[in-house]
């Protein structure tokens, strides 16, 4: 019995596994974290702020070569509250993001972020400098706390690592460390 409970208290060290996360698993978990407003995700304003808005929704998540792509709509308006309408800059249009992830303390980050789209406009140019930059600076996939909902039943979490990232044609394939205490 002592072997036993000796063998349950083993402390394991810090291992890699590869976690292979397909694309739907990878859209339903950026919905989740990120387009929590009606499906949306707010880069500027919120739906209370009707002249001064955009938000991105209906997102697609696929590969492009070593590249992730996110596919969504983008409805965004730059105006001002005039006489109860809005008088200024606006637009609605499907576009395309593809970006090099990376990993940065326990999240997927993205880098070099392009953005692309099927039609142009004065609009639409200044909105893909600004979403690339937006999305560069503050769009994250956080799995620490994912990790530790699902690894924790069987034990403590004592760390968690994500130690890279790579894309292939079906799936995001993680490189993860982590240490389980099993008690």
């Amino acid at each position: 019995m002592k072997l036993l409970s000796g063998l349950l208290a083993l402390t394991w060290p810090a291992m890699a596994a590869e976690l292979e996360l397909p694309y739907t698993t990878l859209e339903r978990v950026v919905g989740e974290q990120l387009f929590t407003q009606d499906g949306r995700h707010y880069v500027r304003g919120n739906k209370s702020t009707r002249c001064q808005f955009a938000y991105l929704e209906k997102p697609h998540i696929d590969a492009d070569g070593a590249r992730l792509r996110v596919k969504a709509r983008f409805s965004g308006r730059s105006a001002v509250d005039l006489l109860g309408g809005c008088v200024g800059l606006g637009d609605s249009f499907d576009l395309a993001m593809t970006a090099l992830p990376a990993a940065k303390a326990g999240a997927i980050v993205f880098n070099e972020v392009n953005i692309a789209t099927p039609k142009d406009s004065y609009y639409i140019r200044r909105v893909r400098v600004a979403l690339a930059r937006s999305i560069a600076r503050d769009f994250k996939i956080e799995l620490r706390d994912r990790a530790r909902t699902l690894l924790e039943p069987a034990g403590d979490l004592a760390s968690f690592d994500l130690a890279g990232i790579r894309v292939t044609p079906t799936a995001l394939v993680l490189v993860v460390e982590f240490k389980l205490v099993v008690k």
